[in-house]
């Protein structure tokens, strides 16, 4: 059976320039993805984690045949994406912009028919298409407003109703409840299950640890534009196993988190502010046995501590220990 998705040493390097002073730039080279290799299986729900400026969207762009890669070659439900083009986009439903993929001054009703018709749904086809679309959504009391009325939450429901209207076996979908209030993307996260059950694949991309742990049957952590760890949460979590992650609140200065990592048997240490102080992560190869050895390090390098908790496995902690550092951080600003 032919994948969904195939990548093999997948590469995108952008030409930027970089100002360097106040009437010079200089050019430069960055590396949005390096030499991805994956696979996704037919029929799951395929998580990308990462940051912003991870390299997820670049990605998914270049899956979607919106942007060419530098190198590597990638296959949509077996065509390849840089020569089999159209075939590719009329197997892909795609939310990739969120709100910003729609017309402001068509209603919902006439931007779903209007999508329906580039993919060359007849008339009759595109009207029972949109209905469905809207009952499964519940957007009837909103269709036949004008978008431009809609609520951000609105908007991006209806872009992902958008991403189903030529109802694909392949569904993209980007960030897709990046402003949706809770119970909004709890629906969608809803709505994304049942489609799954019904045999669509999905890839979901996400920057919250919580939808991906409970929404994806495997996931790719991708920062910096590598592929870091690719596997189901269980999987990751157990290449964790003989690891212990410690969490340590209270106020914790640069050199107490310096010291901290100074100890052999500590894999990772991260500080994160907080209200009132700080939060250090810690990843070490001997679980709680290292405590003694933490408390004497922090507090001989005027660390003030509050609260130490022993935690069990989460997938933000396996992005900690793999990237050594949170979600928190914005690559875009890390790079610069």
């Amino acid at each position: 059976m032919t994948s969904p998705v195939r990548t093999v040493k997948l590469s995108k390097t952008y030409e930027v320039r970089a100002r360097k002073g106040l009437f010079k730039s200089e050019k430069r080279s960055v590396e949005a993805l390096k030499s991805i290799t994956l696979e996704v299986n037919q029929g799951e729900v395929f998580g990308l984690l990462g940051p912003n400026g991870a390299g997820k969207t670049t990605l998914i762009k270049i899956l979607t045949t919106l942007l060419l890669p530098t190198s590597g070659e990638a296959w949509i439900n077996g065509y390849n994406v840089t020569q089999n083009e159209n075939k590719v986009r009329a197997s892909v439903g795609c939310m990739l912009m969120g709100e910003r993929g729609l017309y402001w001054k068509l209603t919902g009703r006439e931007n779903l028919e209007y999508f329906g018709a580039l993919y060359h749904l007849d008339p009759s086809a595109r009207r029972k298409r949109s209905n469905q679309i809207i009952e499964l959504l519940k957007l009837g009391e909103i269709a036949d407003r004008m978008v431009e009325s809609y609520s951000s939450g609105q908007k991006m429901n209806l872009a992902f109703g958008k991403a189903l209207i030529n109802d694909a076996p392949l569904l993209v979908l980007d960030e897709p409840t990046n402003t949706l209030d809770l119970p909004s993307a709890s629906e969608l996260r809803s709505i994304v299950r049942q489609l799954n059950k019904q045999g669509k694949t999905v890839i979901y991309t996400t920057h919250i640890m919580s939808e991906a742990e409970t929404l994806c049957d495997r996931v790719a952590i991708i920062d910096r534009g590598e592929l870091l760890a690719l596997g189901t949460v269980e999987e990751l979590k157990t290449s964790l196993q003989r690891e212990g992650i410690t969490h340590i609140e209270g106020v914790i200065p640069a050199r107490a988190e310096e010291a901290v990592r100074a100890i052999p048997s500590v894999l990772q240490a991260t500080r994160t502010a907080q209200d009132g102080g700080a939060l250090l992560t810690v990843v070490t190869a001997s679980g709680r046995e290292i405590l003694p050895q933490l408390i004497e390090a922090l507090t001989h390098s005027g660390a003030i501590i509050q609260k130490i908790t022993p935690e069990e496995l989460t997938l933000e902690d396996v992005f900690i220990a793999k990237t050594g550092r949170t979600l928190a951080e914005d690559t875009r600003i890390a790079n610069k």
